[in-house]
């Protein structure tokens, strides 16, 4: 069985490959140009989930019978905001900017919000989409609150305010395996390769 992720982010195959390596999987993973690249998709729909099908269904016209497509789509739910950024994490502060624009717009909105309401949560959702049409969804998140400034240089997006609940570091403090063991992507992505696992290995 192949796997192909529909994203050039090589930080992201890393981490699946990593994983299938753990779990003692035996499967290929490919980047969209391994079928001519990645078709454009307009990430418009206002869950996670229809984000992430889109993608995969995308994707998932373009692959052999022998494959599996995955698409995920995430982002960061503050509680004082009603979820918000959410869908839009990636976009918070404006088309085409940077994590770290986005990153200075949520401290700067954050500013008045005191302790104790300052809660948030990571969200992932995963979707695998075959060639055949079967779909699936996992979801992972993680919950924390969002810090008043930036603590750490490792991961990306809104990790150096992430504080995961019951830890003192953010996830831009953790290492990469640390940060994957409990974050929403490393969930999603872990009830994916047991679905996987009993889908597809087992039934062969």
């Amino acid at each position: 069985m192949k796997l192909y992720l529909a994203t050039t982010n090589l930080h992201k195959i890393e981490e699946l490959n990593e994983m299938l390596r753990e779990a003692k999987i035996d499967a290929e993973v490919h980047t969209p140009l391994a079928v001519g690249g990645m078709p454009e998709v307009i990430e418009d729909q206002d869950t996670f989930s229809g984000n992430a099908l889109k993608k995969a269904r995308a994707l998932a016209a373009l692959l052999p019978d022998d494959g599996l497509a995955l698409a995920d789509d995430s982002g960061i739910c503050i509680d004082a905001f009603d979820g918000a950024p959410g869908v839009y994490s990636a976009r918070y502060a404006g088309e085409g900017v940077s994590d770290q624009d986005n990153l200075d717009k949520l401290i700067r909105e954050m500013e008045p919000v005191p302790e104790g309401s300052r809660g948030g949560r990571f969200t992932c959702h995963l979707a695998v989409v075959s060639p055949h049409g079967e779909e699936n969804v996992f979801e992972g998140e993680i919950l924390g609150e969002i810090l008043r400034h930036s603590r750490g240089s490792a991961g990306f997006g809104y990790d150096p305010v992430f504080l995961p609940k019951g830890r003192n570091r953010t996830t831009a403090e953790m290492s990469s395996s640390e940060k994957a063991a409990i974050s929403h992507r490393g969930k999603a992505m872990r009830q994916f390769l047991d679905w996987f696992s009993e889908t597809y290995l087992k039934a062969n």
